[in-house]
């Protein structure tokens, strides 16, 4: 590489905008989201592809609850508390997907609601 295209690249890099944690779990978020959905649509055909969806969202949500218990977690307690009690629900919600017991929706719609909640600057 010579040194034009490394200087393109040093400044280009910085154009790029900061992006906050919220924006982070936000994208995150989204993107898990937008997994299920695509997969839910397709119906029977779809499952293995759901299947793979329901594991990176309770993956997601594994790492919601790793962070809300830390030390450093500066969300108020009783916030704290509605999101384990979602956490656990997404939990058992999920191995009934996976069962085919139950509908992704619950599922879709809890994320969708902490997507509202990280884009009006909750916390």
């Amino acid at each position: 590489m010579n040194a034009l295209l490394k200087a393109k690249s040093a400044y280009s890099a910085a154009k790029t905008p900061t992006r906050t944690a919220k924006n982070f779990e936000y994208e995150v978020v989204a993107r898990v989201t937008r997994q299920l959905i695509t997969a839910a649509q397709k119906g029977r055909g779809g499952f293995n592809e759901l299947a793979v969806a329901l594991n990176d969202n309770r993956k997601l949500w594994s790492i919601f609850t790793a962070d809300l218990a830390s030390k450093g977690n500066a969300l108020p307690d009783d916030l704290k508390l509605n999101l384990f009690e979602l956490a656990e629900f997404t939990r058992q919600h999920t191995s009934k997907v996976l069962q085919r017991k139950a509908n992704v929706r619950p599922l879709v719609e809890i994320n969708t609601a902490i997507m509202r909640g990280l884009r009006s600057g909750a916390s």
